[in-house]
């Protein structure tokens, strides 16, 4: 298990307080392995293992603490038991409904120093701000960094030179995952785009509603082509000259997506001769 210590770094000032400790981050990027690291700092610093309280809300084995109430009250059976401080760690807490309202009553009811984790999905730091009103810090959890990679890479092919290691990295990508595929390319690369297509549908698609999902699976594949590329969801920056290019190119649909507004969460998209109008599919 990688240390993460860049994170640790971030976390450890906060370790003990009152203020709620939220790990974010996209699918699958080792959220769940930070709460990990966490017990482990606290384990290290004379803290013992019965002092923790830990819940997987992806485990269907809790979901009958998925209602605020319920989970309340199993909190503070558990927490009359335990002598001193306890320790929670939610994992996934978003799948409980008005976990909120959960969390900030613990907070004033117990001694406890709580970790709290859940997908970008439906934990923007936005919604934070209005679900936990200042009483939190948040950490943004990435995939590996190359240094992290390369101290996991390093294990499964301790031959590979810097250069074939940062090759690869730039191929695989970051998610802890693929090194149990032992970065294999073919099962990595199926890996990924199931990935892929849970943030696409699950996330994206989901969360602001779109109505078109393969127009917004042609605007991800133009931005995910023009990496570096200056564009704009307004029409203006999208001339005459350039829509012509990409008739005469290999993908003649793409003078579509070029044409319509980026804007398609909305439901906004340009009609015909590029006129502004209601999107119908």
């Amino acid at each position: 298990m990688i240390k993460r210590e860049s994170y640790m770094r971030r976390i450890r000032p906060f370790i003990g307080g009152e203020l709620i400790k939220v790990m974010t981050g996209i699918r699958r990027c080792g959220k769940s392995v930070m709460l990990e690291l966490v017990k482990q700092e606290l384990l290290d610093s004379g803290v013992g293992a019965e002092q923790f309280i830990t819940l997987n809300f992806e485990d269907l084995r809790n979901a009958p603490l998925c209602r605020a109430e319920a989970l309340h009250a199993e909190i503070l059976r558990r927490a009359a038991a335990i002598p001193g401080k306890a320790y929670l760690f939610f994992d996934e807490i978003q799948e409980v409904q008005e976990w909120e309202k959960c969390v900030n009553s613990l907070r004033v009811a117990l001694d406890c120093d709580i970790y709290i984790t859940g997908s970008n999905a439906k934990l923007l730091s936005g919604e934070l701000a209005t679900y936990l009103g200042g009483r939190y810090v948040e950490f943004v959890i990435y995939p590996f960094s190359f240094a992290e990679f390369l101290e996991l890479y390093r294990t499964i092919a301790p031959e590979a030179s810097g250069q074939q290691a940062f090759q690869k990295y730039l191929l695989a990508g970051g998610m802890p995952y693929l090194a149990n595929l032992r970065y294999a390319e073919e099962p990595s690369r199926q890996y990924l785009t199931d990935v892929f297509n849970s943030v696409q549908l699950k996330d994206v698609v989901k969360r602001n509603m779109a109505r078109d999902v393969d127009l917004l699976e042609r605007i991800l594949a133009y931005v995910m082509a023009n990496v570096g590329t200056t564009f704009s969801a307004s029409l203006s920056p999208f001339s005459e000259e350039r829509a012509e290019e990409c008739r005469a190119g290999d993908d003649p649909e793409l003078s579509q997506i070029l044409l319509r507004r980026l804007s398609v969460l909305s439901g906004q998209a340009a009609g015909p001769a590029g006129q502004a109008g209601p999107f119908h599919k």
